[in-house]
């Protein structure tokens, strides 16, 4: 399924309401993960960046591209739409650095030529794993990381379409996940622990943390209402994977 050209219209469509919501909260502060703005050095997935060539997979505005930037990194930003790199293009201060679009199945980069490849929430949800993972892996150089966050697949299963929030109750089966339906034919995708763990290590990757971000109590999620509000600190609402190439 080639859900590219709907997922890129989907992004260019809603871009600007997005930024408008969430870039207060994104840019908040340098690397915070997720649905809760968990910050990095409490989770310490990424590590030292300065120095390093990264890659982030779905940079969005840049928030978290500019910041590494300001840290010393040698980044490149790669997005599916055109309006997100624009509205990166616009944010950019001092910390300039290139933008490409391209897809996350597609990576239009030569072979070991990154440090570090991550996402929160980017092209690992929004392109299918079993073809962006490999090509992570592909641009990655030997002692390369792939670091990425996710929806866990039970914050999927509890959501109920009816309400438009996440619940108690499961909604959907654990199994049958994969592809999920968004607005005007767009799919981001979804899988499970054991899927995840297939899809890393059919690509050569191997395993070094699995961090279930847990927020406090009374974090709120700033993209889904949950039901009850301390949902995410009581069930794992994200996965943040964190590998290296061997």
């Amino acid at each position: 399924m080639d859900s590219i050209p709907a997922n890129r219209r989907l992004w260019n469509q809603i871009s600007s309401a997005y930024q408008h919501e969430h870039d207060p909260q994104i840019g908040a502060a340098p690397r915070l993960w997720g649905m809760y703005s968990i910050p990095d050095e409490h989770l310490n997935a990424l590590g030292d960046v300065t120095g390093k060539r990264v890659l982030e997979l779905g940079c969005g505005a840049g928030q978290w591209s500019g910041a590494l930037v300001a840290e010393g990194a040698d980044v490149v930003g790669i997005d599916l739409s055109e309006a997100q790199l624009a509205a990166a293009a616009r944010a950019m201060g001092a910390a300039r650095y290139p933008l490409v679009q391209g897809a996350a199945e597609h990576l239009p980069f030569a072979d070991d030529s990154f440090d570090l490849v991550f996402c929160d929430f980017g092209g690992l949800s929004w392109a299918p794993p079993h073809l962006a993972v490999p090509q992570a892996a592909r641009v990655l150089r030997r002692g390369g990381r792939l670091v990425f966050n996710v929806a866990s697949p039970w914050f999927e299963a509890c959501y109920d379409e009816t309400a438009a929030r996440v619940t108690t109750t499961l909604q959907k089966d654990y199994f049958g996940l994969n592809t999920i339906a968004e607005d005007d034919g767009a799919i981001s995708y979804q899988l499970t622990y054991g899927g995840w763990v297939r899809v890393l290590r059919g690509a050569g990757l191997v395993i070094d943390d699995l961090i279930e971000p847990r927020p406090d109590a009374a974090t709120p999620n700033g993209y889904n209402e949950t039901d009850p509000p301390d949902w995410g600190h009581r069930w794992p609402a994200e996965l943040l994977w964190v590998t290296h190439k061997p």
